[in-house]
């Protein structure tokens, strides 16, 4: 990372660049072995007082006392993905919501608030694409008065990570106390050469709508109430695959040994609630299962793909690893404490 002009360690920031992206480097120590310095990328969320916020893109928020700061510029934006498709954030997003629509919705301003009995954090968070109307205490004071006349505590969804994102939003929410409890990638792949894989699709069966035994799979506490089955059946084009268990399995009578979800809309095809019986795991029933429902989408016209899968599975990152799939942001979940 280099920062000198002219041999010279230079701080060209100032308190304007707030909201860009920036490269600092700062002074951590010194000892006999010389100086120790830390840089950071992110984007520069605030800077109060002598105390610069700098936010990285997977959502961290970094403190950088002004005193300590020996270097910093602002630099571009990441640069453009180089393999799987093109994609905006805010394509992006919309796609997302559309394949997981809430019971309820009603706007606040550019904003979105979303309700669906509790049945998830997506379908039960703050959409925050654009401006509320209003200043921002105003808007969290109206979100929390919506959530709680729901019986159902305030959450925003936030991204971070891709050009156009909310890193701003991140550090002011963190400043007023909300806290981030889930943190989620989106991934984004070629949907063709999942098409392509070398998988045992023939035990796949493909519905368009979701049934008591998939839902075996999925909600093993019984049949889900209708707010369930409304977020599941959302969409532009839903399609539910299962492989059903084999009689004298390991698994349970008439549960699946593997299901999935996937939502069609244009040029994309997002898989979700991909779950396999723990007992069949590493036997290829998960790349079945995606390798069917990408076949059905690309007939659809569908030609990439994506899929959110929680930063802390590291099994499910593994495995859409080898699949190719790519991080293109973050989502996190702020809820007001």
């Amino acid at each position: 990372m280099e920062f000198t002009a002219g041999g010279r360690l230079e701080v060209r920031l100032t308190r304007a660049d707030v909201g860009k992206r920036v490269s600092v480097r700062q002074l951590t120590g010194s000892g006999a072995g010389g100086e120790k310095f830390t840089d950071t990328v992110g984007v520069l969320t605030s800077w109060d007082g002598d105390v610069l916020l700098i936010t990285r893109r997977t959502g961290e928020s970094v403190r950088v006392p002004e005193a300590a700061l020996v270097a910093g510029k602002v630099v571009p934006a990441a640069p453009a993905r180089r393999r799987g498709p093109s994609a905006s954030f805010e394509e992006l997003a919309g796609v997302c919501a559309r394949s997981w629509q809430p019971v309820e919705s009603e706007p606040l301003g550019e904003w979105r608030l979303r309700a669906a009995s509790g049945f998830t954090r997506r379908a039960n968070s703050v959409l925050p694409l654009g401006d509320p109307g209003v200043e921002l205490d105003e808007a969290l004071t109206r979100v929390r008065r919506w959530y709680e006349e729901r019986g159902l505590p305030p959450y925003v969804q936030t991204a971070t990570g891709a050009e156009g994102t909310q890193e701003r939003l991140c550090a002011e929410l963190e400043r007023r106390g909300w806290r981030s409890e889930v943190t989620a990638e989106v991934r984004i792949a070629a949907l063709a050469p999942l098409g392509d894989r070398d998988a045992e699709v023939s035990r796949v069966v493909l519905s368009r709508g979701v049934d008591e035994t998939w839902l075996r799979r999925y909600q093993r506490s019984g049949v889900p109430g209708p707010h369930v089955l409304h977020v599941l059946n959302s969409g532009p084009s839903v399609w539910f695959a299962t492989v059903p268990g084999e009689p004298g399995g390991s698994g349970e009578p008439g549960v699946p040994a593997a299901i999935g979800r996937c939502v069609v809309d244009g040029r994309w095809a997002g898989f979700m609630a991909v779950e396999v019986d723990p007992a069949r795991r590493r036997q290829g029933l998960a790349t079945a299962v995606m390798t069917a429902l990408a076949r059905r989408a690309l007939e659809e016209g569908a030609s990439a793909a994506w899929l959110q899968v929680e930063s802390d599975n590291d099994g499910a990152r593994a495995l859409y690893d080898a699949m190719g799939f790519t991080v293109h942001h973050r989502y996190h979940h702020f809820r007001s404490l």
